[in-house]
């Protein structure tokens, strides 16, 4: 297949839900929506806790629980945000009343940094105390969010570094 000869519509074919590669994925359980990012960020989360025998056994949340993505055997929550590069900002936690009330939400944030080829790149474990120290306030949005810096990666526990392996 000459790729470079194909039109912007056949080249949106080959990653649409109609694709092959996506409805595998879907056949596989790795994608249940369109957010494509997000789900594979929660796969490769769940995958690597549930491979390493030093980090707890993780199951998917039910659907539609906003902020909790997984729990372990042990009953902790866990939210899981993913991103595409290692300084991006991670997706919206909302109802900010109840951050800013400091309700706990989750025992831990997981944050997925994605390679240019959606391979894992990067994996960040937050405590609630240290999303609580980290979150900024979107008033666009009306919600919070992480902003990935530096800083952050020095300062919270690092999961799994691709430039490690």
């Amino acid at each position: 297949m000459n790729i470079e000869a194909l039109s912007i519509n056949e080249l949106a074919e080959l990653i649409s839900p109609a694709s092959d590669a996506y409805k595998e994925l879907q056949r596989r359980n790795v994608l249940r929506t369109r957010n494509v990012v997000g789900e594979l960020g929660e796969y490769y989360v769940i995958d690597f806790f549930n491979k390493t025998s030093s980090l707890p056994n993780l199951s998917l949340a039910p659907p539609g629980v906003q902020n909790i993505d997984a729990l372990s055997r042990n009953g902790e929550i866990y939210s899981i945000k993913t991103i595409s590069s290692r300084n991006g900002t991670t997706g919206s936690f909302w109802n900010p009343e109840s951050i800013e009330n400091n309700e706990k939400k989750f025992d831990y944030l997981i944050i997925a940094i994605l390679n240019k080829k959606y391979a894992l790149d990067m994996m960040l474990q937050l405590t609630w105390t240290e999303f609580f120290e980290y979150k900024k306030f979107n008033k666009r949005m009306n919600n919070y969010n992480i902003s990935v810096t530096k800083t952050l990666i020095n300062n919270v526990e690092v999961i799994y570094d691709s430039n490690n392996d």
